[in-house]
């Protein structure tokens, strides 16, 4: 059965109002992919009956992360490692069950961890391909190996984040300067790279650039960036029905369906809500 997809329809469902007063407040990143999962869930919940708002591309953790605490935010496609990094800094989880369950735990008063899907777009460390073959890089172990000075480029935000240069230091030994390229990994940042300004750059593993690009995403061996899987996080607003129908868009994205996604949005520059409508009706909720 096709998912219809309707906007800002009303009823009673399991005893709650999905009227205008209760709309459900979805959230996303500032971040084309973040964005588009978002997008699923707010057309998803709209077919079941809710009214949803949408306060989309808001910003970073820094910025919405007090709104989810608060309850301002209903819905929010989050990434379990990094989210729980904000509320558990010192974790010692590193793999996929552990991280999700740490994560579970660590939630705060208020807020729900749904179910994660299998999805993963996991922060990476990538170089060009050329760099990586002048130094023998498949690991970022490997980086030891460089003898000329290394630039890390990223969003400003991972200057002080687990994973930046001083956290590459602590972990494999390795030490960089670091360069702001507030694009998220976008063309930008791959324009340095490609321009050797920048010799390392966080990249997320669903971009497909990485691809398109020659790039490569070196192997995290020793655990520096922790298993990120899209996990969508909650309010108690969210009921039953509600919480069914995410936990069903969660089953059904796929990492290689999510790069497919990004691509849309990246190649054929398609607005998220036209990319979320297309997945829904491929991908039916019961």
């Amino acid at each position: 059965m096709s998912v219809l997809l309707s906007g800002c329809a009303t009823g009673n469902l399991d005893g709650n109002s999905a009227g205008a007063d209760s709309a459900i407040v979805v959230g996303s990143q500032d971040y084309y992919s973040n964005e588009i999962i978002a997008e699923i869930y707010a057309q998803a919940l709209e077919a079941g009956g809710y009214s949803v708002e949408r306060d989309l591309r808001i910003g970073q953790r820094e910025v919405y992360i007090p709104e989810i605490e608060s309850g301002a935010i209903d819905l929010f496609p989050e990434y379990t490692g990094p989210l729980l990094q904000v509320w558990e800094p010192e974790t010692p989880a590193r793999l996929d069950a552990d991280v999700y369950a740490a994560l579970v735990d660590a939630a705060p008063a208020g807020v729900r961890i749904l179910d994660e899907s299998s999805a993963t777009d996991q922060d990476a460390f990538v170089v060009t391909e050329e760099f990586a073959e002048k130094w023998g890089l498949t690991t970022i172990n490997d980086l030891s190996k460089v003898t000329e000075p290394l630039t890390l480029g990223a969003n400003s935000e991972a200057e002080t984040r687990p994973f930046g240069p001083a956290g590459l230091e602590a972990t494999y030994g390795v030490d960089v300067a670091f360069t702001p390229i507030e694009d998220g990994g976008g063309p930008l940042t791959v324009k340095a790279l490609r321009d050797d300004s920048i010799q390392l750059a966080v990249i997320y593993t669903a971009d497909p650039s990485i691809e398109e690009n020659n790039l490569v995403a070196l192997e995290d061996t020793e655990g520096l960036f922790l298993a990120s899987h899209v996990v969508p996080v909650a309010s108690d607003a969210l009921d039953k029905k509600g919480t069914a129908i995410v936990n069903a868009v969660s089953a059904a994205l796929t990492a290689d369906g999510l790069v497919a996604l990004n691509a849309e949005s990246v190649n054929e520059q398609a607005p998220a809500e036209s990319i979320a409508k297309q997945w829904l009706t491929e991908n039916p909720m019961p």
